[in-house]
């Protein structure tokens, strides 16, 4: 697997500087037969049970109280980028780029203070939610590593 989705352009967006770093498919079979993880997840259907999950745990998870106290009110809008967000990086749809250019995700979530209990909230809601609605092993080698990773980049505070 590596990171080759191209986006579309907008917002002087070029998409041979940032392909290999946006998404994820499947680049050991011939281009006519590639997988990709968005398809293996059960493309909309599939996303939208773990955004949707994702979100539930963190409206209700004591241990994602300092996270969920970083969003607002309503989880509803959260819920919609993050899906359109992990559509794309998961080579579906690009729903997310279309709408709001280069995804950027340390830069866009800056101004909120994420510190090691936001970061290990958001962590657990996701992993609980990806082993609940996720039930493919390979995916879940594939894809939790990288989303922990991308976790861990987003902390902007001690």
């Amino acid at each position: 697997m590596i990171w080759n989705k191209p986006a579309s352009p907008r917002r002087g967006y070029d998409p041979a500087r940032f392909a290999k770093k946006d998404s994820m498919t499947e680049a050991t079979a011939p281009a006519s037969a590639q997988t990709t993880l968005y398809a293996l997840m059960g493309k909309a259907d599939g996303v939208r049970r773990l955004t949707r999950r994702f979100y539930e745990l963190m409206d209700t998870l004591p241990e994602a109280a300092a996270c969920r106290a970083i969003h607002p009110p309503s989880l509803a809008g959260s819920e919609q980028k993050l899906f359109e967000y992990l559509s794309y990086w998961l080579g579906g749809p690009q729903d997310y780029v279309e709408k709001n250019g280069h995804p950027m995700m340390r830069r866009r979530h800056f101004a909120a203070p994420i510190g090691p209990q936001e970061r290990d909230g958001w962590l657990l809601c996701f992993r609980q939610a990806f082993i609940e609605t996720v039930h493919d092993p390979v995916v879940t080698a594939l894809v939790l590593p990288k989303v922990e990773a991308l976790a861990m980049h987003m902390q902007n505070r001690e």
